[in-house]
């Protein structure tokens, strides 16, 4: 803009040489050109520069995730979760790119155009950084006032959305079954309404303030052209300049209107950073690792466990002990919510007792953390299944099996037959979850797996909830057949199947209420028996 201007004035006096006006000609046409080329550069080396920056944060965030999700679970909703994820990251490079940057630029600019002019003329120059003042400071807190609590509403009903779309998407069919389709259409429109109403509202101030900042500039180029006149037209060489003076001013702009944008959305921004800083990975506390083999494995014992989740909750499991050896089957019962799936986790090493030990072969269940994979494998209620075919599907309990040690891991399942007369065979697509298969295929399509990771100790939370008593009868048959040499330890909420283990463990809110045999129990205990009976529909 600068070589323009210089070559309109110049070009309105006669040259003493052609190369006076061509040269600046020749100038202009190369930065025209070169402008957009070195703007690309200055995106593309500072998105760069800024990836690397959050890129720490980034692994941050996810390793915390990671390490301390029931944490998050227990502090936050689903939907909470997804809006981290989704909008922390973002918002953290956002802040580097359109509110540092362009204020650091727009600050350096108006420091050194304020100096330059004062140096020149100190009156004028104390002038224009009064004026620009008002751009680069004065503008961006009013917008920051304005805008604040209506980017924190913004922000507070796109997060109330995401936890309704969580909560609508998980129970979508008991709102078909209620036949209520509408209101579940309509559930989210007055929130997506006032999101849309509020995100206008800002989009006209943010257009009214632009404009008027633009009008600024105009006001600014006024008062160049005066000052110019006044102070640049004594002779013909301080005459050449006054256009190029003036034409320079308005790139300007490009630095400094953009700083009002990125101060009005810090308030998007606050809470991601503070999070964001606050977020440290658990320390890992583990004692020195030992990589224990599988067939090295002799003993499980549970020495006099107490377990809390809080000081404020109850005892949810106290002083319980159990030793189990290798080849046992246990199966432990009771009553919801007295702690079975605690024990489980206790066992895995997921949780840590308040009270008492929890080793194997003498050994802390704390170090063999590193490798516990090799030691246990785990069937609960709901076996997640990924929208990929059946052959990764299973492949996940060991990846270095081979396609036919798959194919026999599922034929030991029962699912041969089933899978060779499918159109794609063991290449099908499960679907999203497994819904392309029943229940009961999902939890032999789960047990499959766990043939191929062939870990001694094998967990079953109430993997059979929810089947009918014929294919949770097939399923039970076929899961103690094929782990017979394995160590089984079964949550489960009821005696059927319980003839397929050594040992009953039946527990209450206070303590051990009955154990032994199954035919131990059914001989010798009268309560058990009337379970049994109730339970058989006998």
């Amino acid at each position: 803009m600068f070589t323009s201007g210089y070559t309109i004035d110049k070009a309105a006096t006669h040259p003493v040489n052609i190369l006076l006006i061509y040269v600046p000609i020749l100038l202009t046409r190369a930065f025209g050109i070169g402008r957009p080329v070195f703007k690309y550069i200055e995106r593309l080396k500072s998105h760069n520069w800024v990836l690397r920056v959050t890129s720490d944060l980034r692994t941050r965030l996810y390793k915390t995730l990671e390490s301390d999700a029931s944490f998050f679970n227990e502090h936050h909703k689903t939907g909470d979760i997804m809006g981290l994820l989704s909008e922390d990251i973002s918002h953290l490079q956002n802040l580097y790119l359109r509110t540092i940057f362009p204020a650091v630029i727009a600050y350096l600019v108006t420091i050194i155009a304020s100096i330059a002019l004062g140096i020149f003329n100190p009156s004028f120059g104390f002038f224009v950084f009064l004026l620009l003042f008002v751009e680069v400071f004065l503008v961006p807190l009013f917008s920051v006032t304005i805008e604040s609590a209506r980017r924190a509403y913004q922000k507070q009903v796109k997060s109330d959305l995401y936890v309704q779309l969580t909560d609508n998407i998980m129970g979508v069919d008991d709102w078909i079954i209620s036949g209520r389709k509408k209101d579940f259409q309509n559930l989210t429109t007055k929130n997506i309404d006032d999101l849309d109403k509020s995100k206008n509202k800002s989009k006209s101030f943010r257009r009214n303030r632009d404009f008027a900042l633009q009008l600024f500039f105009v006001a600014l180029a006024v008062c160049f052209l005066i000052f110019t006149n006044l102070t640049m037209t004594h002779n013909q060489e301080q005459a050449n300049f006054v256009s190029a003076v003036v034409l320079a001013i308005f790139p300007l702009s490009d630095a400094i209107i953009p700083v009002s944008q990125g101060f009005e959305e810090w308030p998007l921004y606050k809470d991601s950073i503070l999070r964001l800083n606050t977020l440290k990975p658990i320390q890992n506390r583990l004692p020195e690792q030992v990589d224990l083999k599988p067939e090295d494995f002799q003993e499980l014992k549970l020495d006099n466990v107490s377990f809390e989740y809080d000081s404020d909750s109850p005892i949810l499991i106290k002083n319980f002990s159990q030793t189990i050896t290798r080849g046992e089957k246990l199966a432990l019962l009771g009553p919801s919510g007295i702690g079975k799936t605690t024990i489980l986790q206790l066992i895995l090493g997921d949780l840590s007792p308040q009270k008492g030990q929890i080793t194997i072969n003498g050994m802390d269940v704390n170090k063999i953390q590193k490798n516990r994979e090799k030691i246990y494998s785990v069937l609960n209620q709901k076996p997640f299944l990924f929208n990929t075919t059946l052959m990764n599907n299973v492949r996940l309990g060991n990846e270095n099996r081979s396609d036919a040690e798959v194919k026999k891991a599922l034929e030991r399942v029962g699912l041969k037959d089933l899978v060779e007369s499918l159109p794609d065979k063991y290449n099908t697509i499960v679907g999203e979850n497994g819904s392309h298969f029943s229940g009961g295929e999902q939890e032999r399509i789960a047990l499959a797996r766990i043939l191929l990771q062939d870990a001694p100790i094998v967990l079953l939370d109430e993997p059979t909830v929810g089947l009918d008593p014929i294919t949770e009868n097939d399923l039970l048959k076929t899961i103690f057949e094929v782990l017979k040499g394995k160590t089984i330890i079964w949550v489960t909420h009821h005696l059927q199947g319980v003839n397929h283990v050594d040992q009953i463990v039946f527990i209450n809110s206070k303590e051990i209420e009955m154990q032994g045999s199954p035919k131990e129990l059914y001989q010798n205990n009268q309560h058990f028996r009337d379970l049994y009976q109730m339970d058989q529909g006998l």
